[in-house]
């Protein structure tokens, strides 16, 4: 496609009334959302402490507070995208900030693991109504193939932007208040968007939409939930029928799934676009890198608040360079897009990620606040770049009716990758931290409980007993989570590779 080309099919020309200025006001405005959920995920982040301490929840509990948000998003965002297709990008968008924010309150005063567990299964519901509206919007207001790059690059920079100022603000308000002032954040951000939305962002949807197809959801549901559940299982108890069964229940959930499509009027996703290799190796970098980038923010957020012993303002500064080099290079790989191929730009950013990934693997529980942020530098260059790439090969690639359920399906990737990066990178460090401790004997049952299943629950343990056994307690799980760092970056490395190999493999006929 020439980067002059301007598209003409009739979901698309709306856009064509938006003045210059007004485009760019839509892209702040699409860009709220991107910010919510990127703030989100990070500052949860950095609550996991205080969670643990309040609620006691176990090690898998932790977890799944975690995950099922983005396990959510992930089952449905295809569905959500398809919807929105249907009815309108933008009236999807305002039910799903609407909904959103009204959970996110209810979950800032969860009394229970169990009831913020379920809160976030909510949120995650809603949350798969924002996302892919505001991608597929952006190919609706921008035409011209240079502008869109560079929306897009400001787009992808709003995730990284959301990440470095969710530290800093998340880490002021749990300075000052409990952890459920973090959900909070999500009021005055969405509050804007469902003000100025309907004033600023023209409605886009399919011509000739068709039904939705009510199995087609239930099948991508019955795909996701089981194999993110099996590989927990799996991390934690070994091959068992409990851990084995649900991967191979969601695994042929998954192909009833792809078998129904073609035979589909109005699929929920056109499976002729994998077909494509700039869409489908687009989506493996997105897939990728992300399970790389959220699995290090899970161990490293612990790492810096419960064996380096910073508050969680101090946790939130030391990411916050990492953060901003992932919007500098976001934006700076723009015009260097244009002139080098993605086969070649995309593996080169993400060998600085796995230089940055090496170093932590190497340097284990002897880094310091310093090396970790370094390390996230690293992280940020490489990651930020490929994500600006790969996610306007995926626009580019699309056809512009689908464009709702396409976007979902990058969406899917990001979503599925934080799924499991906390899955894969998170299980097998908090399996080697439980294999490593050492607890005192003096320990009651219950205490012994909360301080073998995760290093929040030995600093929850610490604070109520004397200072000698504490500090007994203390060195010995430290010292069990630093343990696991190392092969728990080793493999954040090689998934970071195996990006650079997509890219370079499936992206040669790219432009």
């Amino acid at each position: 496609m020439s980067n002059t080309v301007r598209e003409t099919t009739p979901v698309i020309a709306v856009s064509r009334v938006l003045g210059p200025r007004r485009r760019w006001w839509a892209l702040v405005v699409l860009m709220l959302p991107v910010l919510l959920v990127s703030i989100d995920n990070t500052v949860l982040n950095l609550a996991l402490p205080a969670i643990s301490e309040d609620l006691r929840p176990t090690g898998t509990q932790l977890l799944w507070v975690i995950d099922i948000y983005p396990l959510m998003l992930a089952g449905l965002l295809v569905a959500m995208g398809s919807l929105g297709d249907r009815i309108g990008r933008r009236r999807l968008l305002l039910i799903g900030s609407a909904g959103f924010g009204a959970v996110s309150v209810v979950a800032a005063f969860a009394p229970s693991v169990e009831w913020l567990i379920i809160d976030r299964a909510v949120l995650g519901f809603f949350g798969a109504m924002l996302m892919p509206p505001t991608l597929s919007l952006l190919r609706s207001v921008f035409t011209d193939r240079n502008q869109r790059r560079l929306a897009i690059a400001i787009w992808a920079s709003g995730f990284a932007a959301g990440s470095a100022l969710g530290p800093v603000v998340g880490g002021v308000l749990l300075e000052h208040f409990a952890w459920g002032s973090v959900f909070l954040l999500a009021v005055p951000l969405l509050l804007p968007l469902l003000v100025l939305g309907p004033l600023l962002v023209p409605e886009s949807r399919d011509p000739n939409p068709g039904r939705i197809d009510a199995p087609s959801i239930a099948l991508s549901l019955a795909t996701m939930l089981p194999v993110v559940y099996g590989i927990k299982a799996l991390a934690e108890h070994g091959p068992t029928p409990f851990s084995l069964g649900p991967i191979v229940l969601g695994l042929a959930a998954g192909v009833v799934f792809v078998r129904r499509q073609p035979r589909l009027t109005h699929p929920m996703i056109d499976l002729g676009l994998f077909r494509q290799g700039a869409f489908s190796g687009a989506i493996g970098v997105n897939l990728l890198s992300v399970v790389a980038l959220v699995g290090g923010l899970f161990f490293v957020s612990q790492y810096l608040q419960l064996v380096l012993a910073l508050s969680p303002l101090e946790a939130g500064l030391v990411l916050v360079p990492g953060l901003a080099a992932m919007i500098v290079s976001g934006l700076v790989i723009v015009p260097i897009a244009r002139r080098v191929r993605p086969s070649i730009v995309v593996p080169v950013a993400l060998l600085i990620s796995a230089v940055g990934y090496a170093a932590a693997a190497l340097g284990g529980g002897d880094l310091d606040a310093v090396g970790i942020a370094l390390v996230f530098v690293a992280l940020g260059i490489g990651i930020g770049a490929a994500e600006t790439v790969s996610n306007e090969l995926i626009v580019a690639n699309a056809p512009a009716a689908k464009m709702g359920a396409a976007s979902a399906v990058g969406e899917t990737a990001y979503e599925l990758g934080a799924v499991l990066g906390t899955t894969i990178l998170g299980t097998i460090l908090t399996a080697s931290y439980r294999s490593a401790v050492v607890l005192p004997e003096a320990l009651t049952a219950a205490q012994s409980a909360a301080a073998a299943e995760t290093l929040g629950g030995a600093v929850a343990v610490a604070d109520g007993l004397p200072s000698g056994l504490a500090n007994v307690l203390l060195s010995s799980a430290r010292d069990a989570f630093t343990s696991g760092i190392g092969p728990t970056a080793w493999i954040g490395t090689i998934l970071v590779l195996a990006a650079a190999l997509v890219a370079l493999v499936t992206l040669r006929k790219a432009t």
